[in-house]
């Protein structure tokens, strides 16, 4: 995985901190640039999706995504979690969670995530 360095150069920062930090490195991909990704699901179907999050889990990093309509919009409020990493020219890599308890781990810590921003927004 591709470690960013932090505006002060002080530390590697993961693909997680994108989701906060406005500063990483020319070469580095910043997350806060896409705001939606397409991705092609099992059933060779396109489906476009706001990127909601990255977060780690451990020593994993995870991609929160919502599916959205040709509209836009999210209708039903599902949520896609996949393991994300980068390659070494910065593209992002999304694979399937195939392990029901890392699945569970990932969704606990989306949730949390989520809590907390509803949390803030709420006041």
């Amino acid at each position: 995985m591709n470690n960013k360095t932090n505006p002060d150069n002080s530390s590697n920062c993961s693909p997680a901190d994108c989701t906060f930090c406005e500063g990483c490195s020319e070469n580095a991909v910043s997350l806060q640039e896409h705001h939606s990704i397409r991705i092609t699901l099992d059933d060779d179907t396109e489906k476009e999706c706001s990127i909601l999050s990255v977060f780690s889990v451990k020593e994993s990093e995870y991609i929160a995504l919502l599916p959205l309509d040709e509209n836009g919009q999210s209708t039903d409020g599902e949520v896609y979690l996949y393991r994300f990493s980068l390659t070494e020219s910065g593209d992002p890599v999304l694979s399937n969670i195939e392990d029901d308890d890392e699945y569970a781990a990932a969704a606990d810590a989306f949730n949390v995530l989520f809590e907390r921003a509803a949390a803030e927004e709420n006041g």
